[in-house]
């Protein structure tokens, strides 16, 4: 299975240079031959007469690290060519692990609320047979089995409650429990930990800023030591653009934090592209370039798609993140028979109405009902297909009121859709021909009842390349493989070349679409039952090849399950000479 001649294509290498016909040839999972008119020698042989042949994308920015446990076959991910994924991102990850349960609880319940994933499976479908990160991975690598490779930051939010228990959301550290958390992260990084993602943007469903949020400058300064001795890793942080927009101001931090250190520092946030941030745009502009003239080596992270919220009164962070608490005690409540009575409550819809008018975000989906789209009812009522202010319009209602009125009419399990945030085109291109970003970010596997974020890549291949034509095909190809290889140090796969791992996609750029959203329910609902997610049918590749294996073909999914948990590929010497 893991010989194979791929003949015929057309090679997008990975690497941003020009496309070429050849045929490439794979041996035991690694590429071992490109060039034209290669000979069988015994292997299978795939025809790729008028496809492209490129290295198998990156997903730069998931939150698989719970769901990969109960959805293994990670849809829509093999049918959109991504043949790698990284996880523990914005803080959150599964590990390291207090070892009392309510500490455990905490991390539970932060990644359920943020990521917007039930909480039952968590609880269900991981054996949290771990506190060091070490152990967490050794316990992926025994019991996890999926079609992609996948590596993984360590989150400091999940450092934090493992060092300090529950006082991690109420105070700074002691010395000691940062000394701690060092030992921690170490532990983290010399298991092949991509590097520490953070967290300075969040707030839960009650309003308390994360745990992270909390932290001071040793606690920071303790752990950018340790990263120091390991040459070549990340720092993955959020900053805030979208709710109170305190950007500028972490930039400030982490600029004097990082300042003479070898850390690399991706940064989600960083140069913001909707057209509600223009006005924090330019400050952020100006940290970014201070930070960098600082010596600090800053990659912005991006995503070429506007956001879009779907809101439900199932699993949504949205209403907290608007900054309306009203609302998402609907969200909060068990049983949908008693959110159909709050909903109803003239007490509750009078703090609902203050809520929205006072409170939510002014770029929030609750101040503009224009840009709410009332289009999936549980039980077909209706009206569909107008927009939440056209209704409010039509019955001489608040908006808070009139989506409540037409919720109770449709079923609470029914979704209201939000149109996508205009976005700054030029700004995104300048992103996506920068050196130095971190492009195709998706938050898949995350947030399964607001969006679906796998396959988004795809429209790399066919808005901006095929239908716009505003990148070649070349530069996408290396937005989403070489680029994103380098960036995290897997420096074995990411490009069409001999001695790489065959990490591959082939497909017809005639044939591929990012397909739109459609439910599945098949979420483990951690009560014996399901409930559903999005998802989107695939672009569809032709084939695509995990480690010589293939995943997708045939336009389904084969069932293999060769992804492995890949470690950066940090210079040994370099590490050894760093600690003495």
């Amino acid at each position: 299975m893991k010989d194979i001649l791929i003949s015929n294509g057309t090679v997008v290498d990975g690497t941003g240079g020009p496309a070429f016909k050849a045929d490439v040839r794979v041996r035991d999972g690694i590429i071992t031959e490109v060039g034209a008119n290669l000979a069988p020698q015994g292997e299978r042989v795939f025809d790729a007469t008028g496809c492209q042949v490129t290295p198998g994308f990156i997903e730069s920015h998931t939150h698989y690290d719970g769901t990969m446990w109960w959805q293994p076959d990670l849809d829509p991910l093999p049918g959109y060519g991504a043949t790698t994924m990284i996880m523990g991102n914005c803080g959150f990850s599964p590990a390291p692990l207090h070892k009392y349960m309510p500490a455990q609880r905490e991390m539970i319940g932060i990644f359920s609320f943020f990521e917007d994933i039930p909480e039952g499976p968590f609880m269900t479908n991981l054996p949290w047979d771990w506190n060091k990160w070490s152990e967490y991975r050794a316990s992926t690598e025994r019991n996890v089995r999926v079609p992609l490779n996948y590596a993984a930051y360590v989150g400091h939010i999940a450092i934090r409650l493992a060092a300090m228990g529950v006082e991690a959301w109420d105070r700074e550290a002691t010395p000691e429990e940062i000394a701690k958390m060092a030992e921690l992260l170490d532990d983290a990084l010399a298991a092949g930990a991509l590097g520490l993602s953070d967290n300075m943007h969040d707030h839960d469903g009650q309003n308390r800023p994360v745990p992270t949020l909390l932290a001071n400058d040793a606690e920071f300064s303790a752990l950018f030591d340790v990263m120091d001795k390991y040459p070549g890793c990340c720092y993955q942080v959020i900053v805030d653009t979208f709710m109170r927009m305190t950007g500028p101001a972490n930039l400030e931090r982490l600029s004097r934090l990082l300042a003479g250190r070898k850390i690399k520092c991706q940064i989600a946030g960083a140069i913001p592209t909707l057209e509600f941030q223009k006005g924090i745009l330019p400050a952020m502009q100006e940290s970014v370039r201070q930070m960098r003239a600082a010596g600090v080596d800053v990659w912005p992270g991006y995503a070429h798609v506007s956001p879009t919220s779907t809101l439900s009164l199932i699993k949504s962070l949205i209403f907290a993140q608007s900054n309306d608490y009203v609302w998402h005690e609907v969200v909060l409540e068990d049983e949908h028979a008693k959110k159909a009575a709050m909903l109803a409550d003239p007490a509750w819809r009078a703090r609902a109405r203050e809520s929205w008018d006072t409170q939510a975000w002014d770029h929030s989906p609750l101040k503009n009902p224009q840009e709410l789209f009332l289009l999936d009812s549980e039980n077909g009522t209706g009206p569909l297909g107008i927009t939440l202010k056209e209704y409010a319009d039509r019955m001489g209602l608040h908006r808070s009121d009139a989506m409540a009125d037409w919720i109770l009419k449709n079923g609470t399990r029914s979704t209201v859709h939000m149109a996508p945030f205009p976005k700054d085109e030029g700004l995104t291109m300048e992103l996506m021909l920068d050196p130095k970003t971190v492009g195709n970010i998706s938050d898949a596997g995350a947030h399964l009842q607001m969006l679906c974020g796998g396959g988004e890549n795809a429209l790399l291949l066919t808005q901006y390349v095929r239908d716009e034509k505003k990148l070649s095909l070349e530069q996408a190809v290396h937005v989403m493989t070489g680029k994103l290889a380098g960036h995290f140090n897997l420096n074995d796969r990411g490009v069409i070349a001999v001695g790489k791992r065959a990490d591959i996609a082939v497909f017809n750029m005639d044939e591929i679409q990012r397909r739109e959203m459609e439910k599945a329910h098949d979420v483990p609902d951690g009560r014996g039952g399901n409930t559903w997610r999005f998802t989107r049918k695939a672009m569809p590749t032709r084939l695509t090849l995990v480690n010589g294996v293939p995943t997708f073909e045939n336009g389904a999914y084969t069932g293999a399950t060769p992804g492995e948990f890949l470690s950066p590929a940090n210079d040994a010497a370099a590490i050894a000479e760093a600690a003495e």
